[in-house]
């Protein structure tokens, strides 16, 4: 019993000790204008060194994830439809894809899926 106390201090403590010791040392001791402006050849920059993001890239994007995952959750409702009560697949399939559809439409409202902006 004694063991498993001390190993569960000595995983708490050595954290600890590794996270405090490494949080004095990455301190930056000076914070000069030049060292953290975008390098360009010595010079002042002539313009935003970052690039504007475009919003509709991002939501097609978050789509795209969205449908990947809907994918990888459809596939297994295939394997376990010889082993599951047929009503009770059926009707959980369908409340699925109906969320799913549901999510569709408002997208398709909401313009995300416009390309010709």
């Amino acid at each position: 019993m004694m063991t498993l106390i001390s190993s569960i201090m000595i995983s708490f403590i050595v954290p600890m000790l590794v996270m405090i010791i490494a949080s004095i040392l990455s301190k930056k001791s000076i914070n000069d204008r030049e060292k953290s402006s975008p390098f360009e050849c010595g010079f002042d920059p002539k313009s935003s060194a970052r690039m504007p993001f475009s919003l509709q890239f991002f939501l097609i994007a978050v789509i795209f994830l969205i449908f990947d995952v809907e994918i990888a959750l459809i596939l297994p409702i295939v394997i376990i439809m010889k082993t599951s009560n047929i009503m009770m697949w059926t009707a959980s399939t369908m409340f699925f894809v109906l969320i799913l559809l549901i999510g569709l439409y408002y997208e398709w409202k909401q313009g995300a899926l416009n390309w010709a902006n």
